[in-house]
């Protein structure tokens, strides 16, 4: 069984910090360093496979190569890979902003829409962050309050900690306050519509373009809708589903032909193996891709794994 180690593409949006390569080891020379695509074909941030001695394939060649397959059977209904995962660390607050859902996004940008879900790694003591409204607003009033620069005071602002969990669905209004380090499970999509940037200024010396007309298009006008997570499964949807691993001392994962399985240590180290292979090394950070197949994972050490499959 093939255990691939992945290096994350990296991204130094303005809000970033630089906690991912202090705290979880991701290696980067941008400075700050926002997001880290720990799981990704998508063409705009490719990951790599840790090959050693090499600067490595994608993870998109390595598919290729070997074929459909290592995806399992419950990826062959996607056209396109369907599931990124980032570290991400938002030492500044996010725009306000929204997804859209597949059927919008396709036929208005090619590309799919947004589902996604956030795993709190770490917070300041006063963070937060914004989902949904605090209650039904018309839509005359959404645009008016972007067009004056109020809509903040009709958001739901929610308290953050360590170990909380937010499932966001297309259409839902939300963003990341600063002081915020999480894990991001989502569609493979990088589209994303502004509608309120505090107006930040990017590198360019201009504001950050704003996408005001279909963000009103797509944005819900009312409190998010409530998704509590089951046990240890944190979040399912029809793109991912994903759980949260304790391991204490040694843990074995099964997995299956139906998906390739990832794996994201979050904290903790020691090692894995698939029986009669090397172990292989882990630590807070490290991020693993396991092919489609029948068999087990044996885990020795401490720590917690997010665990993300196909459904």
């Amino acid at each position: 069984m093939d255990i691939l180690k992945i290096k994350p593409a990296c991204k130094d949006y303005i809000w970033g910090g630089d906690r991912l390569k202090k705290d979880y080891g991701v290696e980067s020379d941008l400075n700050p360093l926002a997001e880290a695509w720990v799981l990704s074909c998508h063409p705009e941030g490719l990951s790599l496979i840790d090959e050693s001695g090499t600067k490595g394939r994608t993870l998109k060649e390595y598919i290729d190569e070997k074929g459909p397959g290592v995806l399992g059977k419950n990826a062959a209904s996607f056209k396109t890979f369907p599931m990124l995962v980032k570290l991400i660390d938002a030492a500044k607050d996010l725009s306000i902003q929204v997804h859209p859902d597949d059927e919008y996004a396709l036929k208005h940008e090619n590309e799919n829409g947004k589902t996604e879900f956030w795993y709190i790694l770490d917070s300041a003591k006063d963070a937060y962050i914004y989902l949904g409204f605090k209650k039904s607003i018309s839509d005359e009033e959404f645009r008016e309050r972007i067009k004056n620069n109020s809509i903040l005071e009709v958001l739901n602002r929610v308290p953050v900690k360590k170990g909380d969990v937010f499932f966001i669905e297309p259409g839902t209004l939300h963003a990341i306050g600063g002081g915020t380090v999480l894990a991001e499970v989502q569609q493979n999509s990088n589209l994303t519509y502004r509608i309120y940037d505090y107006g930040r200024k990017g590198p360019d010396g201009k504001e950050r373009t704003l996408h005001i007309d279909k963000a009103l298009d797509v944005t819900r006008l009312k409190p998010a809708a409530e998704r509590k997570s089951e046990g240890n499964i944190l979040a399912q949807s029809r793109y991912f589903v994903t759980r949260l691993a304790d391991i204490e001392g040694s843990f074995t994962l099964d997995t299956s032909e139906d998906s390739f399985t990832h794996v994201l240590v979050v904290s903790g180290e020691g090692s894995l193996s698939s029986g009669e292979e090397k172990e292989s090394s882990y630590k807070k950070g490290d991020s693993f891709f396991i092919p489609a197949v029948n068999g087990s994972l044996v885990f020795k050490g401490d720590g917690e794994m997010l665990i993300s499959v196909i459904p």
